[in-house]
């Protein structure tokens, strides 16, 4: 394989591995957590070195992982005091983790590879040259392993606790009530999300984690109603993401990391504006109709009142409409086209008059049943 297509398929596999457990910190409000742990398992990693004094070393991401675990405990401790808000609680521990680990980096470890600047931006283009090859036999890079690892793992426990997963994100007392564990499920889920973390910085950094963690998931979240369904999706626009994001920085001869980033806010952007039930769009036009609709009852409803009434040769007149009923008399004219298009009415000449159709909708309006 060439770099490039080993770069690509190590950013596609980063990004599902990213995607998957961020479909559940959408889901459950956390999405800034997701940023606090990447930052935060930092430390976990620097002390783990000191100890270690290897940097290839797998007790490094127990380590972070234990980190972004004892970050989130932080987090709901101080929250619980009720002193300060959540958001408020991560601002204030995740700089905290995360500045004791730079200050440790430079003042004890500024001679090795632990870079501030690489675990922030990561280089995906360099992860192709660092290989994996067990007695001299190579077999493609150690990232698209670890990340590989990671993805695998993370697919084998979502099919072993879906059940617990999906019960403990939506309904975390009735997980409770039935036997289940909402403390374990929460605690496992960041678990996987700093081991996701620190598997990703050496290619493409956690500023890269936390865009893939969170702007997939959030596109799907807006595509679809279903759990399963809302998994794919996500995993499926990572990718996207990830191969969109790489050709682009090939031809800008840009940051991977960065255009992969990019694309994943564009993913996200093209969803909240276009997708078919919750985009911006979609709002606007359902925004719309259901004015079109309230004006169409309220006009049924001032005809059926004036129909048969002296006064009905004025009030019942389009050009009266605009004065009684305080309409923009264009409004007034889309709204007795769209009437008398859905047979609500016959406008005869400047005279409009209710069809049987008109009178059922009036009396379902004033006796509260119109939808």
């Amino acid at each position: 394989m060439t770099p490039p297509i080993e770069i690509m398929l190590i950013a596609v596999v980063t990004a599902v591995a990213c995607t998957l457990p961020g479909v559940f910190l959408v889901l459950r409000g956390m999405a800034l957590i997701s940023d606090a742990i990447t930052h935060a398992v930092l430390l976990g990693i620097v002390l783990a070195f000191f100890v270690v004094q290897d940097t290839g070393s797998p007790f490094l991401v127990l380590a972070a992982a234990a980190s972004g675990v004892l970050t989130v405990v932080l987090i709901e401790l101080l929250h619980r005091t009720r002193l300060v808000r959540e958001d408020a609680a991560i601002g204030l521990v995740f700089p905290l983790l995360f500045s004791i680990a730079v200050i440790l980096i430079a003042r004890r470890a500024g001679d090795t590879h632990l870079d501030v600047d690489a675990v922030l931006l990561g280089e995906l283009a360099f992860a192709p040259f660092d290989r994996f090859a067990p007695s001299g036999v190579d077999l493609g890079p150690q990232a698209l392993w670890l990340m590989g690892g990671i993805l695998v793992l993370t697919l084998v426990l979502l099919a072993l606790f879906y059940k617990e997963l999906k019960l403990a994100t939506f309904d975390a007392v009735l997980a409770l009530a039935l036997g289940f564990a909402p403390g374990v499920v929460h605690y496992g889920l960041v678990g996987i999300v700093s081991l996701t973390a620190v598997g990703a910085f050496d290619t493409v950094g956690s500023v890269l984690v936390v865009a893939l963690m969170i702007a997939p998931p959030a596109a799907a979240y807006l595509l679809t109603d279903r759990l399963s369904r809302m998994l794919a999706v996500s995993a499926g626009l990572g990718a996207f993401a990830a191969v969109i994001g790489c050709l682009v920085a090939f031809i800008l001869d840009a940051s991977i990391a960065g255009a992969m980033a990019a694309m994943a806010g564009l993913v996200f952007g093209l969803a909240w504006l276009f997708a078919p039930e919750r985009g911006l769009l979609a709002l606007a036009v359902r925004h719309v109709r259901q004015r079109q609709e309230f004006a169409q009852a309220m006009l049924a409803v001032h005809l059926l009142h004036h129909e048969a009434t002296p006064q009905a040769a004025v009030e019942c007149q389009a050009s009266h409409l605009s004065e009684h009923l305080r309409w923009e008399p264009a409004f007034v004219a889309r709204v007795v086209r769209r009437a008398e298009q859905q047979g609500v009415l016959i406008n005869r000449g400047n005279t409009l008059a209710l069809t049987d159709h008109g009178r059922r909708l009036a009396m379902k309006t004033l006796n509260g049943e119109l939808a």
